[in-house]
């Protein structure tokens, strides 16, 4: 198209250059802004530029003038530059004097002409012209069609608009020229901005013109019946809620002649009276009233009224003062404990403390405990079994890998399904307000940009503050002081200290074998068969058995994967059963390796196995999942003096290994060592299970041992185990964990312990005289002390040693 505009053009200037001018002489240039004057159109022209009216008061008799617009309409002061090249020749018929000295002039397009010469720029300017004649051309059938299509178009958007006036449509149609009527309906079409009219009266071709105003009208159509659409879907809308409004308030008036309440009515005076009812402080319910009366005053169909509904509902449903009640029956309470869990003496021994105390001052505010021990030994399940023998309702909330603040203190209001925080919606399904609040792995708390979970947890566990804890959704005290708060986790470290502090720690020990037998015959046992669809006649664990699993297929502190065993012969029963072979079964050993594969742990001749060389040691390790055995090993080759330290170690643990090398070389002579060992030798000291991170002092007399043992050639005693911090000074210094390590040297087969000398308290109040069974405990102060312990002082002791060592080889195979 652009093609052949540029073709009509050239033709027409080719015609143009060989017909003479029309006007030889110069005509007065009026620059408009914003407006286009076509030929054969009439235009009123407001005329306020000085140069303008010194314009139009020149003229004489002969009234022509060439209008033509200014491309920027910013522009003041117009220079030739500034107007387009192309304008109308027009005749001004009319020019009227306004009162603010402007002009109002009446002028009517005669012809296209372009613009040639300047012959003047002030006062107003003159140009030269040149006359843009139609062009000669018989009508084709193209030309035909397209005048049909803009007069139809052309019409029907007169006809939809109502700023446009109907006699548009009939001087449009009795135009037969198609060139005069895109002019007449460029002319009169107010969405054309100026640049698309002067486009048009610049262009000459005919052709070229009705398309370009075909496309115009054609866009101007979609939009005009766009716009009356979403006119009318408005219109229908806004009738629709009138129309609804009228007949909600006829209905109000029917109700009231009928002495009825609507629905919004009802809401209301039900939510009142559960307000009266609930019993809440007398600041909260003025706040409840409040939001109540606004409630009354909303339309049902408001964005706010679900929103304040709500709110209003969960203050009216909380258990202001609601309690278990009732008084405390101890031995009752002592009873139910002893039932459900087995020794933890420690922790009955603080609950029935409490319940006593409370039953003497019924106001006390709970406690705040927190259970730290290692998986499986009964925390969560302990929580339950104090719940029921307060009375109280029991609720659980699961904190790990919780991130988000507002889980605990809910959200503000103003966002879309605000809750309030986990703590209130906990206290809601209790139903009371002293319930029993278990909030679990509270040591794998997150932390991140949403907030830090932990520091909203200091008020909700502070007995002090808590009184009048403020979730942000409620934004109203609530007394937490009674409910009765316990915290479980796994280890204190990553509990920041502010939170520790406001908690009663109370750590929950790993099990002895002979406990683990007891819990798994008094619950263990009796619930896998019960879960697994099995009775007691058809299945039966020998103790010999119950202790062939503890040694041999579970290294733990507690009894969860003792439990999944169990649970796996009972399933291997059920399907016997399932099968036909409805034999009660009789489980042994031979029947367990048949149900659970060979054995995986080989406690009885690990130890014997690796101290069988010198230079391995036996460590005890204290882990989150309770105590372990830890085995050091040293070696040495040719050359010059270098030291060795692998096996994932934290930088604690190498400073204990240097330690330990240096009272090592310190003492070479007494020890009976050669001082030249160390210069020629490269020695090498490797903790195994080398994929998991090991760090701390404790191994310090592990370490100084097994160097020892390995420079002086003599092995370690069979079932030794040792740990301790080391000294330069040698020095033996206590350290923690006590009977999480001894519970797995025991575990393990060991019969020989060395501890510092100053964790004997630690000993006699962690461990009971059962625990401590068939386990000789050596308490040392020095160095000394321990290689005295733990290596044979002449070869008749290594022989008996390897002699003990032989019989335990011996008896495993």
């Amino acid at each position: 198209m652009a093609e052949n505009t540029k073709k009509a053009e050239g033709k027409a200037e080719g015609s143009a250059e060989a017909k003479p001018p029309q006007a030889e002489h110069s005509y007065p240039v009026l620059p408009v802004r914003d407006t286009v004057l076509f030929p054969h159109a009439v235009l009123p022209l407001t005329v306020g530029r000085e140069s303008s009216v010194q314009l139009i008061n020149s003229l004489g008799e002969d009234k022509t003038i060439v209008v033509v617009a200014q491309r920027e309409a910013r522009v003041d002061v117009p220079q030739p530059t500034d107007l387009y090249g192309v304008g109308t020749l027009a005749t001004v018929h009319k020019v009227v004097k306004m009162p603010n000295q402007s002009l109002f002039v009446f002028t009517e397009g005669l012809e296209r002409v372009r613009l040639r010469d300047f012959a003047q720029t002030t006062p107003f300017m003159r140009a030269e012209i040149e006359v843009l004649a139609e062009p000669d051309s018989l009508p084709t059938a193209e030309i035909e069609a397209l005048q049909r299509n803009v007069l139809t178009l052309f019409q029907q958007i007169v006809a939809a608009s109502p700023t446009l006036s109907d006699e548009l449509q009939t001087v449009a149609m009795n135009i037969d020229e198609p060139g005069r009527l895109v002019d007449f309906i460029a002319s009169s079409l107010p969405l054309l901005s100026t640049k698309e009219k002067q486009d048009l009266l610049e262009v000459q071709e005919v052709r070229v013109r009705l398309d370009r105003i075909h496309q115009h009208l054609a866009k101007e159509l979609e939009v005009q019946q766009l716009r009356n659409k979403i006119q009318s879907e408005v219109q229908d809308r806004v009738q629709q809620s009138q129309r609804e409004f009228y007949l909600r308030e006829q209905m109000k008036a029917i109700q009231k002649e009928l002495g009825e309440q609507d629905e919004t009515q009802r809401d209301v005076e039900e939510l009142r009276q559960k307000i009266e009812a609930s019993g809440m402080p007398e600041e909260v319910k003025k706040d409840a009233m409040k939001e109540l009366n606004r409630l009354a005053r909303i339309s049902p169909m408001a964005a706010d009224y679900s929103v304040t509904r709500n709110y209003i509902e969960w203050l009216a449903v909380l258990p202001w003062n609601k309690s278990s009640g009732g008084e405390v029956d101890i031995l009752k309470a002592k009873e139910i404990l002893d039932v459900d869990h087995y020794d933890l003496q420690k922790v009955k021994d603080r609950i029935l403390d409490y319940l006593s105390v409370r039953r003497l001052k019924p106001s006390m505010k709970g406690p705040i405990l927190c259970f730290v021990g290692p998986p499986g030994v009964g925390k969560t399940s302990l929580g339950k079994s104090i719940a029921r023998a307060l009375g109280r309702k029991f609720q659980r909330m699961s904190l790990g890998g919780l991130h988000d603040e507002a889980e605990l203190r809910g959200h503000q209001r103003t966002y879309i399904g605000a809750l309030p925080g986990q703590i209130i919606q906990g206290v809601r399904r209790a139903e009371t307000n002293d319930p029993v609040f278990m909030l679990d792995e509270v040591d794998k708390l997150g932390r991140d940009f949403r907030g830090d979970p932990a520091s909203a947890l200091l008020e909700v566990l502070d007995p002090e503050q808590n009184s009048t804890f403020r979730d942000n959704y409620l934004d109203v005290p609530f007394d937490l002081s009674r409910v009765m708060f316990i915290c479980t986790a796994n280890m204190l470290d990553p509990i920041p200290e502010p939170l520790r502090d406001r908690m009663e720690i109370i750590e929950l020990q790993g099990y002895t074998e002979d406990e683990k037998v007891h819990i798994a015959f008094r619950y263990l046992v009796p619930r896998q068969i019960e879960e697994n669809g099995i009775n007691g006649d058809q299945i039966d664990f020998s103790e010999e058995t119950i202790r062939y699993l503890i040694r041999h297929y579970t290294r733990e502190a507690g009894v969860r994967n003792l439990e999944r065993e169990i649970g796996t012969i009972c399933r291997k029963q059920a399907r016997r059963i399932a099968e036909g072979r409805a034999e009660k079964l009789m489980v042994t050993p031979q029947v367990v390796q048949e149900f659970l594969g060979g054995i995986k742990v080989r406690i009885d001749t690990e130890i014997a196995t690796r101290t069988q060389r010198a230079g391995v040691v036996v460590g005890l390790a204290w882990t989150p999942a309770g105590g372990d055995i830890l085995f050091i090993e040293a070696n040495m080759m040719k050359g010059k003096g270098g030291f060795t330290m692998t096996g994932q170690i934290g930088p604690v643990m190498q400073e204990s290994m240097q330690a330990a090398l240096t009272w090592v070389r310190s003492n070479a002579t007494k020890l009976k060592i050669q001082e030249s060992i160390f210069s020629d030798h490269d020695i090498h000291i490797h903790v195994p299970a080398g994929a998991i991170p090991k760090d701390g002092p404790s191994a310090g007399v592990t370490m100084a041992t097994a160097l020892v043992s390995l420079l002086t050639e003599r092995r370690v005693r069979p079932y030794t185990a040792m740990t301790g911090e080391i000294t330069l000074s040698r020095k033996v210094l206590p350290i923690g964990g006590i009977k999480e390590k001894v519970l797995a040297a025991r575990r393990a087969g060991v019969r020989d312990v060395i501890l510092p000398a100053e964790n004997e308290t630690n000993v006699h109040e962690d461990l009971t005289p059962e625990q401590l069974e068939g386990v000789n405990i050596h308490f040392v102060k020095t160095i000394e002390e321990v290689l005295t312990i733990a290596l044979p002082a002449n070869q008749a002791e290594e022989k008996k040693d390897d002699k003990a060592r032989e019989e335990v080889l011996v008896r495993a195979s």
